[in-house]
């Protein structure tokens, strides 16, 4: 007799706290349309222009050719790209 009281309460336990879980998780949701939460949007993402894209593609086919990775591309890039697509003097 209890082991079956043992059972039943740990299933009454086990069921009480999944119910809290529950209500936890839909509580959250429906909180979160808070004004302070529909006033703060992400900005979006500028897209690169065709031009910039062209020079940043231009600085990595001259870094390609030079052999350059790592620290050493990066800086090439980062130069190349101030100059305008074209390798730093």
């Amino acid at each position: 007799m209890k082991i079956v009281a043992r059972i039943v309460t740990s299933l009454a336990l086990a069921a009480f706290v999944t119910t809290g879980a529950l209500a936890a998780t839909s509580t959250a949701t429906t909180t979160s349309t808070t004004p302070a939460a529909t006033t703060t949007t992400k900005k979006p993402k500028s897209a690169m222009t065709p031009e910039k894209t062209a020079i940043s593609k231009q600085c990595s086919a001259l870094a390609d050719q030079k052999g350059l990775h790592g620290k050493d591309r990066e800086k090439f890039r980062a130069a190349c790209k101030k100059n305008g697509g074209k390798a730093p003097s």
